[in-house]
């Protein structure tokens, strides 16, 4: 008798007869809270007595990151979690999450994001963040009307990829980056399979979030390889309708009028968010927030008199102007103060300036046909 065990056997269609499948089952939340006192108390014995640090929120996301996978893998992560410094935080979270998506080691074009944001250095997006906040304990237990994903819409630079990083922080949950652009292969069939392959590996890491990076790239129906796409799209969106896994899909995309119908009506994505050009309070803190990142005192600055100059900027070019401030302040040996930041500012030619005409139209479109972020 031969066993043969993983999590993706294909036996050929002519041993097929000769062979009987089980699926084995994973362990449960249960028992993976019991592995977890296991190996706490065993870390205990190993160091005089003490008691491994965690509380029931960290505890709580740690079951729910290890789900999925097998008893023996279930250990090794739990282990990983605890025998470094004898406390599961917050930061061994994303070190779990990662060492998981190694495990699986799956086909695919899949990337692992390993550096999530925390929403408090996303300025504004109060719509979306209350949203977020009401379907969290939904997702994460995994009920029944669990939310399926948001789209979100914008201007380049505007910042949604910080918000599809945000939001994985925010639930405390894998992130997993999928670029449509590395789909394509030049065999038939082949780009297609990619996908599949892709999602198969996103349904192992769930609870997850799926960030699908300018979703348009792969599905726009304009493309010179137009079956392709077709094809493409027909597999994602067998699948948005038939997956039972707790996978949350982020979009996100410069422009929706490329996209087909059939993927951004309602049931395939929950809700599409539009994320504007910053109003005047959100500059300012978005001011505040890239200062305070490079060490420098946010009190020291105007930023309400930056945030009016800076009228029209997206979040982007508002961290170049700070960024180019730098450098003009190192250039004469000094720290960066107000007037540097203000003839960065004036050297910058915003999109909303360069690209006036496809921006008006974007707002005009998204004002009446999606929820401001």
């Amino acid at each position: 008798m031969i066993a043969l065990i993983s999590h993706a056997l294909k036996i050929p269609a002519e041993l097929g007869r000769f062979t009987a499948s089980f699926s084995l089952r994973l362990p449960t939340d249960d028992e993976l809270m019991g592995m977890v006192r296991k190996k706490a108390q065993s870390w205990s014995e190993k160091n005089g007595g003490k008691k491994v640090k965690t509380d029931s929120e960290t505890l709580r996301k740690l079951i729910a990151n290890v789900r999925g996978v097998s008893h023996s893998e279930a250990q090794l992560l739990i282990r990983h979690a605890v025998q470094t410094d004898g406390a599961i935080t917050e930061s061994d979270i994303p070190e779990v999450n990662k060492l998981k998506f190694d495990l699986l080691d799956a086909e695919g074009v899949l990337h692992f994001e390993y550096d999530t944001e925390r929403f408090a250095n996303v300025a504004g997006l109060k719509n979306l963040k209350e949203w977020l906040r009401l379907r969290e304990k939904s997702f994460i237990e995994n009920q029944g009307d669990r939310p399926r994903g948001v789209m979100l819409l914008g201007v380049q630079g505007g910042g949604k990829s910080l918000t599809a990083k945000a939001i994985a922080g925010f639930w405390g949950l894998p992130l997993l980056r999928l670029d449509f652009c590395a789909l394509d292969n030049k065999f038939f069939g082949e780009s297609e399979r990619n996908l599949r392959n892709s999602l198969r590996q996103a349904e192992l890491m769930s609870p997850c979030v799926l960030w699908m990076d300018e979703i348009e790239k792969g599905l726009a129906t304009g493309t010179s390889d137009n079956a392709t796409s077709q094809r493409i799209l027909g597999t994602l969106l067998t699948w948005m309708a038939e997956n039972q896994k707790p996978v949350f899909i982020v979009a996100t995309s410069n422009d929706i009028a490329a996209l087909p119908p059939e993927l951004v009506r309602k049931g395939r994505l929950d809700e599409i968010f539009f994320v504007d050009l910053p109003e005047l309070d959100v500059r300012e803190d978005i001011f505040r927030i890239h200062i305070a990142k490079r060490g420098m005192d946010a009190d020291l600055f105007d930023l309400r008199a930056l945030a009016i100059l800076a009228d029209g900027f997206t979040g982007a070019e508002i961290e170049q102007a700070i960024i180019s401030a730098r450098y003009l302040a190192a250039a004469r040996e000094a720290k960066v103060c107000q007037a540097d930041v203000q003839q960065a500012i004036e050297r910058i030619y915003p999109l909303s300036v360069l690209h006036a005409e496809t921006i008006h139209s974007l707002r005009a479109w998204a004002k009446v046909r999606a929820v401001k972020a």
